[in-house]
């Protein structure tokens, strides 16, 4: 019989993981490695509510798993050793779960890559651990250019626009990976579940100045803040401040459409612990200058809805983002880019890069990828 293989943490069993274990136990035996407690503390700097005994319990008394291995590597791949030793024919891996590394770990050993939709059961509700912890409709934030204008030592060179759209939380992002979550979770300290009434400028300065106390030294920039607060798409002009001089906002169906319909993640795992984005930069008027360029250029392509322009200057945007700090990308950032820029418009690396994910302008769907829902109005 097949060996089929998945792993994961599997805290607060739900019926999420149940729907996920039965399609992937359709491909033959069952095999699951759980995360132990210590590597899920250092991917996610919090413990499990359950320790990896009661996790391997609770899933061993599932019928549709065979048998439950927890994790002796570390980090994202912790699950390699036990893959090695059961030697599966498949690995499953659900849409919030798929990294290149593991589609290679298959190719190497000969095993399948399956990647699955989160499909809830008939009549439930569409569930996911961090729901569960957090029920907080609070959203994330993505930047689609100009990122590092927010920083006055990049916009003081020449002044540009960022360009952001606030992310409904349908997915389980992981930390690190430039979605601001770390943001989000100062929100969510704040806030608990909901964005408040009132201002929404105001909330974004609250929410950056407790981000960013006195004394902060690498201060995260404000787009994190108003990206989060401001619903749609936004464009925040800097002129070498840490608050924008304007902020222009769009809700326009239409246009949202089109950013959701384009867009698409691919998963490259968490940037690794001790990354530096800062080392190696090269900032100049003309690297701030090419940014805002290419920034211009991605907005005014997005209003009127034109794929192609959209695409390559998305791409240029990456491109001067990447001229002025090189270390946002490496070896195995660039051979993914590599892979996907055939059948790409354009593309660029979520937040400050070193992982998180690549996100493609593409006319057709993908996959192995992630698409986004914009939040369009106050949650």
């Amino acid at each position: 019989m097949p060996r089929v293989f998945v792993s994961g943490c599997f805290d607060l069993l739900h019926s999420g993981h149940v729907a996920f274990l039965k399609s992937a136990a359709e491909y033959g035996e069952l095999h699951v490695c759980i995360g132990s407690d210590a590597t899920i503390h250092a991917l996610k700097k919090r413990w499990t509510v359950n320790d990896q005994n009661e996790r391997k319990y609770m899933l061993e008394a599932l019928s549709c798993v065979h048998a439950v291995h927890i994790g002796s590597g570390s980090g994202q791949m912790d699950f390699v050793p036990e893959f090695e030793r059961v030697k599966p024919d498949f690995l499953v891996v659900n849409t919030d779960g798929h990294a290149e590394a593991k589609a290679e770990l298959c190719k190497q050993h000969g095993a399948r890559y399956i990647v699955l939709e989160r499909t809830p059961h008939a009549g439930l509700k569409a569930r996911s651990t961090t729901a569960l912890r957090e029920e907080s409709s609070i959203p994330f934030r993505l930047d689609l250019a100009g990122g590092w204008l927010d920083q006055p030592y990049v916009s003081k060179h020449h002044p540009g626009s960022v360009l952001t759209i606030s992310i409904e939380p349908t997915h389980a992002f992981n930390d690190r990976s430039g979605m601001s979550s770390s943001t989000r979770r100062r929100a969510i300290e704040l806030w608990r579940t909901h964005l408040p009434d009132g201002d929404r400028e105001q909330q974004a300065r609250i929410l950056f100045s407790y981000e960013n106390p006195p004394g902060t030294v690498e201060v995260s920039g404000s787009q994190d803040s108003i990206g989060i607060v401001f619903p749609g798409l936004n464009r925040l002009h800097y002129e070498g401040g840490y608050w924008p001089t304007r902020i222009e906002s769009v809700l326009d169906d239409d246009v949202l459409n089109f950013i959701e319909k384009h867009l698409h993640l691919v998963p490259l795992g968490p940037s690794q612990e001790g990354f530096n984005v800062l080392s190696a930069t090269s900032i100049d008027a003309a690297g701030a200058k090419a940014l805002a360029s290419a920034a211009a250029d991605c907005w005014h392509a997005i209003m009127a809805k034109d794929i192609v322009a959209f695409g390559n200057a998305f791409r240029r945007s990456f491109d001067a983002q990447v001229a002025m700090f090189p270390s946002m990308v490496d070896d195995g950032i660039r051979a993914t880019i590599t892979k996907h820029a055939p059948n790409a418009l354009g593309w660029k690396l979520s937040g400050a890069g070193g992982g998180g994910y690549l996100v493609l302008v593409r006319e057709e769907p993908l996959d192995e990828a992630m698409q986004l829902t914009i939040r369009r109005g106050d949650l």
